[in-house]
């Protein structure tokens, strides 16, 4: 326990850093990283996907949280469009919880896997997020929101692949897309981590100390290091291009969504 313990404090530095630094939630690492820690650890298969992204969600909150608030200091979270995403963000929430819960392990981890590619393609194709004039009415805001959840709290993450362009593309500046998409992380992990906690009731080949798919030890030892890493990233992303680093990291995202999936 000594040395899984030691591994989710490294975790959680690396997730928080990159939480703050590009806006996603941190979910990216810690998800591979919790899968790879609890089959070390002899949790059953048919739960260890489960527990990863439930996990994820309840350390994002607490990440996200710090992430969100070194931001809301910048001025960098605009209030306007949180607040028209909320309604969304909390419903495929709920959804992508909902949905992960019905999933056979395997084919969620593929999933999964699929998704780490995607997330990795874009982030080495993609261009700065052009800024639009003005936000999307209320109903593509819901829809928007809506989609940006489900996929969200499905695969345990915050979100900010999918959120900062669309920010963008509604009058936020890069930044403050960032800032706004850490926001919006928020509601989803938590609303994502409640409903995990709910679809796992009643499993008995949990291991001990969980509650649902979530599990305490992981959550202790990465969100301990992942707040105040989180507030590093957030310094960060005002004063450094984060491209190379981007680029690094979605390579190495690459490696993990074929593993995977393979």
């Amino acid at each position: 326990m000594l040395s899984a313990l030691l591994f989710y404090s490294l975790v959680g530095a690396v997730a928080g850093l990159i939480a703050g630094l590009f806006g996603i939630g941190g979910g990216v690492v810690v998800v591979p990283a919790l899968i790879v820690a609890l089959n070390q650890q002899g949790v059953d298969p048919a739960v260890v996907i489960h527990l990863a992204i439930g996990t994820s969600l309840a350390i994002i909150t607490a990440t996200g949280a710090a992430s969100a608030m070194g931001h809301w200091k910048q001025g960098a979270v605009s209030v306007e469009l949180l607040t028209r995403m909320l309604p969304g963000l909390i419903l495929g929430a709920v959804l992508g919880g909902l949905i992960a819960g019905q999933l056979q392990a395997e084919r969620l981890e593929r999933y999964f896997g699929v998704f780490m590619l995607l997330l990795a393609l874009r982030m080495l194709l993609a261009k700065s997020p052009r800024a639009g004039r003005k936000p999307a009415g209320l109903p593509a805001m819901f829809t928007a929101g809506t989609l940006i959840g489900t996929f969200s709290a499905l695969f345990g993450v915050g979100g900010g692949v999918l959120s900062v362009p669309w920010l963008a593309r509604n009058g936020a500046r890069l930044t403050m897309a960032i800032g706004t998409s850490a926001a919006c992380g928020l509601p989803i992990a938590a609303v994502g981590a409640a409903t995990f906690f709910f679809t796992g009731q009643g499993q008995s080949i949990l291991p001990a100390y969980s509650s649902g798919y979530l599990y305490w030890p992981a959550f202790a030892g990465i969100a301990l290091f992942s707040v105040p890493f989180a507030r590093l990233g957030v310094r960060l992303s005002h004063n450094l291009s984060p491209r190379l680093l981007r680029r690094l990291f979605a390579l190495l995202v690459v490696l993990v969504g074929l593993k995977l999936i393979i």
